[in-house]
């Protein structure tokens, strides 16, 4: 866990320039029309799937996290932002993932005391990890959520919800993986078999394997090292030892995948990172990515509400990467619509007073409207309108305040520039 110091450090001189932290970054302008593509059209995908929103703090108790998520994982142990309130000594921690504040959420309103619920959240999470392409240590995620649900039919919901989702934003080559990695007891008993198979391997264990072989085994299976890839490949499976009713529960899955026409592999070595999966696991990958190829991840967690201090309550979840996504559809040339209607061009004392009124009447009508502002000549004027994108330029001098005209330039497509009353010219721009 990254402690984070109170410790007061050195006053940069009051010239000096601040640049962002290291792994945390802006999205310019240039960027936010393809985000708000992504959230508005994860928003809508979602409701179509009957979830709510809800909205958690970025600040928990480190406490939380460590008992969910696990205390022998890389989140807690090397990439969680934590520190102790100065104020009033409590152990504080920056979200490092959405799932664990959800259900502390859900216990204490008591969200399912109707019934099931399904939700879901969006906003920045923080990791210490090496930044790379896609990865940053503040990065933003979708997470969904539902709780009260024991059947397969929510497992494939989720999976088929994305699918739906990768559609609708245009991005292709996404390829989903699924494993069963069983109820507790089950992994209790495989995690003596894989870690009894590792020990007749140890000389071909890495530093990392090494250290998780009796806290975290299964992560073993999980390693990006190519070295133990064939020594992972040879390992036990764990769906091999799934009990009568886990294996009822993935071979339903399965079935509603292929009826819903949904391609996916079984990898068995997929286990996730975090202590809370239980049955299903899966992930969504690229190939566009290098080595950041998971877009979305997720599975079964039934028993985390109750070690939170719920009652027992069925639950399943996944989370977005939206760095991740946004890089894909980036990749894929996916557009956006997001260009003004009307760039309002405006030459002379009188058009500069008249063009203020002129474009909040376009703006009554609905329509984007970039007011030119501080002066310029008609040349430069209509050069910032073109690059502004804005389908039609309006153009306003002081003969056309006197003579209640405006001109109607087409910019996008070829066309006769229109001389109109300001009425006619709404009309003609809603057509």
């Amino acid at each position: 866990m990254v402690e984070i110091s109170t410790k007061t450090k050195p006053v940069k001189p009051l010239n000096a320039r601040f640049q962002s932290i290291k792994g945390f970054y802006d999205i310019l302008p240039e960027h936010t029309a393809l985000w708000f593509k992504l959230e508005d059209t994860a928003r809508r995908v979602l409701a179509q799937y009957g979830y709510s929103n809800i909205r958690m703090p970025l600040v928990e108790n480190t406490d939380l996290f460590v008992r969910s998520v696990g205390e022998h994982t890389d989140i807690v142990e090397k990439e969680m932002y934590a520190w102790t309130d100065a104020l009033n000594g409590d152990k504080l921690a920056l979200r490092p993932e959405g799932t664990a504040g959800c259900v502390r959420a859900v216990i204490e309103s008591s969200l399912t005391y109707n019934g099931p619920v399904r939700l879901w959240y969006s906003g920045a999470m923080f990791r210490h990890e090496n930044v790379q392409k896609g990865r940053q240590r503040q990065f933003h995620q979708i997470g969904v959520e539902a709780f009260g649900f024991d059947s397969p039919q929510v497992d494939a919901e989720q999976i088929v919800l994305l699918a739906r989702l990768w559609r609708e934003l245009g991005i292709q080559d996404v390829a989903l993986q699924i494993n069963s990695i069983g109820d507790a007891h089950e992994r209790a008993e495989y995690r003596n078999v894989l870690i009894a198979y590792f020990e007749q391997h140890a000389d071909l264990l890495d530093e990392d394997a090494k250290r998780r072989l009796h806290t975290n085994p299964l992560r073993i299976l999980d390693t990006k090292n190519p070295r133990m890839q064939a020594l992972c490949e040879a390992a036990p499976k764990l769906i091999d030892c799934l009990g009568e009713v886990t294996r009822a529960h993935f071979d339903g899955l399965c079935k509603l995948l292929d009826t819903a026409g949904v391609a996916y592999l079984v990898n068995t070595r997929l286990v996730r990172g975090l202590d809370y999966y239980n049955r299903t696991v899966f992930e969504w990958v690229t190939t566009k990515l290098g080595a950041q190829g998971t877009i979305a991840g997720g599975g079964r967690y039934d028993t985390l509400v109750e070690r939170l201090g719920g009652d027992a309550t069925a639950a399943c979840g996944f989370g977005i990467g939206l760095e991740r996504v946004f890089l894909l559809m980036q990749e894929y040339g996916v557009m956006t619509d997001d260009a003004p209607d009307v760039y309002l061009v405006n030459v002379g004392e009188q058009a500069e007073q008249a063009a203020f009124s002129i474009a909040e009447q376009l703006r009554n009508a609905n329509m984007q409207v970039i007011l030119h502002a501080g002066g310029g000549s008609f040349k430069s004027q209509m050069k910032k309108a073109d690059r502004s994108g804005a389908r039609f330029a309006l153009i306003l001098g002081d003969d056309e305040v006197t003579n209640k005209i405006v001109t109607l330039k087409p910019m996008l497509v070829a066309g006769e520039q229109l001389q109109c009353s300001i009425d006619t010219a709404i009309v003609h721009l809603k057509k």
